[in-house]
């Protein structure tokens, strides 16, 4: 294994890691808000219960992914040097804004919120809620300014071999921040929504707190609707981008290896050989393709073995001749569908659910129920198989028509290096997994009555005193 693989096995480790967390702290903050904007409108202590006890879970999970997000900009320096140098200046700007910004943001009114319970005037106490919502979402609105640019680069021009911001504002306008933020977004949503889902779920099955529970479902599953509907239709509009700006990526998404028939089919399974660079068999549904690159019924779109060739012609002389521009095919074809494919299910799951509520069965339908423990791992799983084929698409660009990723890993830093880092980082997650699991499965069992009358709070996790 040379040094290129690991540097990119180890941020593909720590990013999909620290990924789990994002996410959940999203929807999970913006479920919160919701909750106690209930309390306030009805003036329901139930709504004040539900604020603080899956208010307390999101405090557990933001402490542990502030953690593991502070390794993700530590690998910047450590492996990727040249690629900082060449970027730093576009690059450090919003990551920069998000750390200044965004998450001092979060953090100061995460504060205010937790101490201000009972102290505040309601509405007060409620606005910091929102305001820390807001923050994680600006949060994550700056850090996909950043990758955005790594897709589609703009703003910048290259002096003295690096590249260099002169239009800040074209940072913000590139098209596909975009169509990326709205799709995490609803993604979030979805991942905190089925995370509240499958806990109230389990909970409604041991017959415990069946008032409380039945309430946090009902939020979780409008939630979910909401959320990953637009986590689809957005999804929609990404893909009609990658088409016009990253053509290989969408061509290795759906293991296109010639130009395609217009109107185009879309694969929905297939077994790739990518080294006769064909596919041995496939399973195909008319049109489906053209309607999802152009929202028509027509309409083709060029293989791989075509954009190889206009590649070597544009991007040859800057990166060197006989350069693959194909990316790991069966990874990027399968990540797609199965983000797809979880994606589908949430969807369904929430429609079903919304079906049982409507008909005063969301409790007494132990299959759905069922159902729903598993079910809180789709939107991490969606979320994971969404950045692998962002980023494995993305191949062998770090920064698309730019740098390629051979060409930004850390000069001096050995094989053997890395390796160790690999083990380090992997044994610090396996820790702090099983602290966050041990935190939050204790706080769930001792459920929303340890938080109904308690108004002197800790943000220490380990405390028997809870929010």
């Amino acid at each position: 294994m040379d040094q290129v693989f690991l540097a990119r096995f180890q941020f593909a480790v720590t990013t999909i890691y620290h990924f789990f967390f994002v996410p959940l702290s999203i929807g999970l903050v913006f479920m919160v808000a919701l909750m106690e904007t209930m309390y306030v409108m009805k003036k329901k202590e139930i709504y004040k219960k539900m604020a603080k006890f899956w208010g307390h879970l999101f405090l557990i999970n933001f402490a542990v992914g502030v953690v593991t997000g502070i390794i993700q900009e530590f690998q910047f320096g450590m492996n990727w040097s040249d690629y900082s140098r060449f970027v730093g200046d576009v690059f450090g700007a919003p990551l920069a804004i998000e750390a200044l910004l965004a998450f001092f943001m979060e953090s100061t009114f995460i504060g205010i919120w937790i101490f201000g319970w009972d102290r505040l005037p309601k509405k007060v106490h409620l606005a910091s809620i929102w305001l820390v919502s807001i923050g994680t979402m600006l949060s994550g609105f700056w850090i996909l300014t950043a990758n955005a640019f790594m897709q589609h680069p703009v703003g910048f021009a290259l002096k003295n071999g690096r590249a260099e911001m002169n239009d800040f504002l074209s940072l913000i306008k590139n098209g596909q921040l975009w169509v990326e933020f709205p799709h995490v977004i609803t993604g979030a949503l979805c991942t905190g929504a089925f995370f509240v889902a499958g806990i109230s779920a389990y909970n409604l099955l041991k017959k415990r707190h069946i008032e409380f529970y039945k309430r946090s479902m009902k939020l979780a599953i409008i939630i979910g609707l909401i959320g990953s509907l637009g986590t689809a239709l957005s999804g929609h509009g990404q893909a009609q981008y990658l088409v016009k700006t990253q053509p290989m990526k969408m061509a290795a998404a759906e293991a296109i290896w010639k130009d395609t028939p217009d109107p185009a089919p879309w694969s929905a399974f297939a077994i790739i050989d990518s080294a006769k660079k064909e596919n041995k068999f496939e399973v195909n549904i008319p049109y489906a393709l053209s309607f999802l690159s152009y929202s028509k019924f027509e309409g083709d779109l060029k293989g791989m073995e075509t954009l190889q060739k206009e590649y070597s012609q544009k991007y040859d002389a800057k990166i060197g001749d006989g350069t693959n521009y194909i990316p790991p095919v069966k990874t990027t074809y399968w990540s797609f569908r199965l983000m797809i494919g979880f994606g589908m299910a949430m969807i369904l799951l929430s429609i079903i659910g919304i079906y049982l509520w409507k008909k005063d069965r969301l409790d007494r339908s132990k299959m759905f129920l069922k159902l729903l423990l598993p079910a809180i791992s789709f939107p991490f799983l969606a979320n994971t198989f969404g950045w692998i084929m962002t980023e494995v698409g993305r191949q062998p660009w770090t920064i698309f028509g730019l740098m390629t990723t051979a060409d930004s890993v850390s000069p001096n830093v050995s094989a053997g290096s890395v390796l160790f880092s690999i083990i380090m980082y992997v044994l610090i997650f396996t820790v702090l997994a099983i602290i966050m699991v041990y935190l939050m499965i204790r706080e769930i069992k001792k459920g929303p009555a340890a938080h109904q009358n308690n108004s002197n709070v800790t943000i220490d996790p380990f405390s028997k005193v809870g929010v």
